[in-house]
């Protein structure tokens, strides 16, 4: 271990953090371009999964193999690298905020889930080279480069509700809220960027489960916003 904690040293420096910055501005590229490609072609998982993208992977296994390396990078990283920040109390409390969302949605979702429509293959593979590529991204970023001020523990605030009377997508409205206030909370790009591909690629699921439900039901609410409360 001490071996690997050498290496990432050796490794930490401005080339480095500009691979970060780089990244997170793909990040946001990738967002984007999922975005625009949503807007033609229905996200394969769920109830709109289809065998053109691949074999069947079962729901559980799909959920738990794909989630896990945004718990398990910036794990290894803040434990193994010899990160520079990890002793610091903002990085940490940060760190483990990222790091316990995905434990729950790698570790105790899946085993939550009733008779889940497989994933499709693709769409699994996509999902665990996000999850590996912002697992890097986040955790590199808290771990070894982001500073914060002694008081900076006690400014953020996170806020959650029921809206699905007034959004079909108040659980994706939900998620949106919980990765920009972790931006707002770690104030980087990495964090930043990642919020933003979230509010693309989310929405645009946010839209599609809309469609659905106004041509699956006719009675469905007119008024009803996607996304956003009274807005979008």
């Amino acid at each position: 271990m001490e071996a690997v904690g050498g290496l990432w040293q050796r490794l930490s420096g401005p080339e480095e953090r500009w691979l970060l910055g780089s990244l997170s501005y793909g990040l946001v590229g990738i967002g984007a371009l999922s975005m625009l490609l949503l807007r033609f072609v229905r996200m394969p998982y769920g109830r709109y999964s289809t065998r053109r993208f691949g074999c069947p992977v079962p729901a559980r296994l799909a959920w738990l193999l794909q989630e896990l390396p945004a718990l398990l990078v910036p794990l290894g990283l803040s434990l193994f690298s010899g990160a520079a920040r990890v002793s610091e109390w903002p990085n940490r409390v940060l760190l483990a905020l990222f790091i316990g969302h995905y434990a729950h949605r790698a570790l105790i979702f899946p085993f939550l889930i009733r008779g889940g429509k497989p994933t499709p293959f693709i769409t699994f593979t996509l999902a665990l080279i996000f999850c590996v590529y912002n697992g890097y991204l986040q955790g590199r970023s808290l771990s070894n480069y982001a500073e914060y001020p002694s008081g900076w523990l006690k400014g953020p605030c996170f806020i959650v509700g029921g809206l699905f009377e007034y959004v079909t997508g108040a659980n994706f409205f939900g998620e949106i809220l919980e990765w920009f206030g972790f931006a707002l909370a770690c104030c980087t790009i990495e964090s930043a960027a990642f919020a933003i591909c979230t509010f693309f690629i989310v929405g645009s699921r946010a839209h599609q489960h809309h469609q659905w439900y106004l041509e699956k039901f006719e009675d469905y609410p007119k008024a009803r916003k996607i996304l956003i409360p009274f807005v979008l």
